[in-house]
């Protein structure tokens, strides 16, 4: 006998675990990132995607969406108790933060004005929640629940918010031959944790990756 089983609708999609949590997976149509949608928007619009979650209790196949013209989605995130997600209308100019479960909540938390975001990384990180973008230009910035912003370095990268500590992985890079272009016999490549203040200033720093387990705790290697 099979030990295979089939969700109720298949379709052939690639789907992704949602960490902190063992009951849903979930699949985009379209790999776009919202900062794409400027290009596309450009070039006459952009076809929509569907975000879907797969339910490993009950093999049920919940899409909250149809597919609309220019809309598209975040990755979702698991955070006490619900499924977190952006939807990116960019007919109406409305990014809107979904919180859901299935069969039992979709609902809107808030709204942001497109124009009025950097959509570059534009994400949801968490927990506690926090709607977030990272700039090309080594900005961050935090929408939602607070609004603050700093200057990164170009090696920077948030992780994660724990009050008013933000979390950074910064890659570093020792023993680099910038004349020849190559590693020297001193070569190291690694991580550092920094932690800064919400103004952006550096309050710790310390040899370390941080790693985000699938039960959703974080560690340190």
């Amino acid at each position: 006998m099979s030990n295979i089983r089939h969700f109720e609708h298949t379709a052939g999609k690639y789907i992704q675990k949602i960490i902190g949590q063992d009951r849903l997976a979930f699949a985009q149509s379209d790999s776009n990132d919202f900062y794409d949608m400027l290009d596309w928007l450009e070039s006459g619009g952009y076809q929509g995607s569907v975000i879907s979650f797969y339910d490993f209790e009950n093999g049920k196949v919940y899409e909250p969406f149809t597919k609309k013209r220019n809309v598209m989605y975040s990755d979702p995130v698991f955070i006490d108790g619900y499924y977190y997600f952006l939807q990116g209308d960019f007919n109406t100019k409305v990014m809107a933060l979904y919180r859901f479960f299935p069969e039992d909540k979709l609902d809107i938390v808030t709204t942001f004005n497109t124009d009025e975001l950097n959509l570059y990384n534009l994400r949801i990180i968490g927990s506690p929640l926090w709607v977030v973008s990272q700039g090309c230009n080594d900005h961050f910035e935090s929408y939602y629940p607070e609004r603050f912003s700093f200057k990164l370095t170009p090696q920077e990268s948030v992780e994660f918010i724990d009050g008013n500590r933000v979390y950074l992985d910064e890659w570093v890079e020792e023993g680099w031959d910038e004349e020849k272009d190559c590693a020297t016999d001193e070569y190291k490549y690694y991580d550092r944790i920094n932690i800064r203040d919400r103004s952006g200033k550096l309050i710790s720093t310390e040899i370390g990756s941080l790693y985000q387990a699938p039960d959703g705790t974080w560690w340190v290697s």
